[in-house]
């Protein structure tokens, strides 16, 4: 079995001859650990044609990567402190009182398998690989990007005829480049919003159904239109809008799945194939392998099934030690139904 049929038959459910592995490595984990963490990743048979080093030369970071402060293609500025990890937005070419806003000239994007990967493997496949987006498809976060945080979620409560000329906005770019993307040879696209505090939604669930899920419901539908998988990520406690997801049709969810509770999300196994997040608040950076063994486990058997349904994904920064990348990729592989 390829790794393109494997992710296929995770996905839906069909019977892969193993779980899928997916690496999501940051950058500054890459700067950090160099040769070291190469060999480990090496020796792990990942199935979305990933290549560590040197695949992010730091004069080939997107701005919200490179040290210092940049602009990226939107026109917001980002100011990154530590090379390879993701930086802070600090001035947004949509001011808060929208003055000019008619003037605003959108950038004009290609598609395809970028030269150089950012941080996660499923973003672009080669090969056999799957091929999921070069990149993530956001929403919410890049209205943030374009007019600021405290504005946004300011004129969304308060219900400003400007927010929804953003929002239709925006959903055109995207609608767009979506189309060059289908114009590629990929079985996935990957979209992402980080929609969750640690407790709930950023915003009410009413608002989020009136407002933002239309906007979903427009890009899933020609993804699902054109034949391909919807994946999805959000970090956060998401609980809220998880079977609005599975009505828009995601199709694989990447979620924070220890935050949310296990509990909450068993009821979805079988129903959602999840791209795991294996917990880096409390495990990854603080228990040893073999605590980091039995979180796995216990997270496989919660929210898959033996027909599939997870993809084996864990987010590596550089305070999660050596020991421990390489537990987690022995788990992966050992997991047995």
């Amino acid at each position: 079995m390829n790794s393109r049929e494997r992710v296929s038959k995770a996905i839906h459910f069909q019977g892969p001859d193993r779980l899928p592995i997916s690496h999501a490595i940051l950058p500054s984990a890459q700067y950090h650990y160099g040769e070291a963490l190469k060999a480990i990743t090496d020796a792990v048979p990942e199935d979305f044609g990933w290549s560590l080093l040197p695949d992010l030369p730091p004069d080939k970071l997107p701005a919200v990567y490179k040290l210092g402060w940049n602009r990226d293609d939107f026109g917001t500025l980002w100011h990154v402190s530590e090379q390879g990890r993701c930086g802070i937005p600090m001035e947004f070419p949509i001011p808060e009182n929208w003055e000019n806003y008619e003037n605003y000239r959108w950038p004009v994007f290609g598609a395809g398998v970028p030269k150089y990967r950012l941080y996660s493997g499923h973003m672009a496949g080669k090969g056999e690989g799957y091929y999921a987006r070069g990149g993530w498809i956001t929403f919410f976060e890049q209205m943030q990007q374009l007019h600021g945080f405290s504005a946004t979620m300011m004129d969304l409560a308060e219900d400003r005829k400007e927010i929804y000329q953003l929002r239709d906005d925006l959903l055109s770019f995207n609608l767009d480049w979506l189309d060059r993307w289908l114009a590629n040879e990929y079985q996935g696209l990957h979209f992402a919003d980080d929609w969750g505090s640690q407790t709930s939604l950023l915003i009410s669930p009413a608002k989020w159904r009136s407002f933002f899920k239309p906007v979903y419901a427009a890009m899933f539908s020609k993804v699902k239109a054109a034949g391909l998988d919807v994946w999805f990520h959000s970090d956060g406690n998401i609980t809220k809008i998880l079977p609005d997801l599975l009505e828009l049709g995601v199709d694989v969810l990447n979620c924070q799945a220890s935050l949310i509770g296990l509990e909450v999300l068993k009821p979805y196994a079988g129903k959602i194939c999840f791209r795991t997040d294996i917990d880096r608040q409390h495990v990854l950076p603080f228990v040893s392998p073999q605590e980091v063994k039995r979180y796995i486990r216990n997270l496989f058997e919660a929210i898959g099934t033996p027909q599939g349904g997870i993809i084996a994904c864990g987010e590596v920064i550089e305070d999660v030690p050596l020991e421990n990348i390489a537990a987690m990729y022995e788990a992966f592989l050992e997991f047995r139904w």
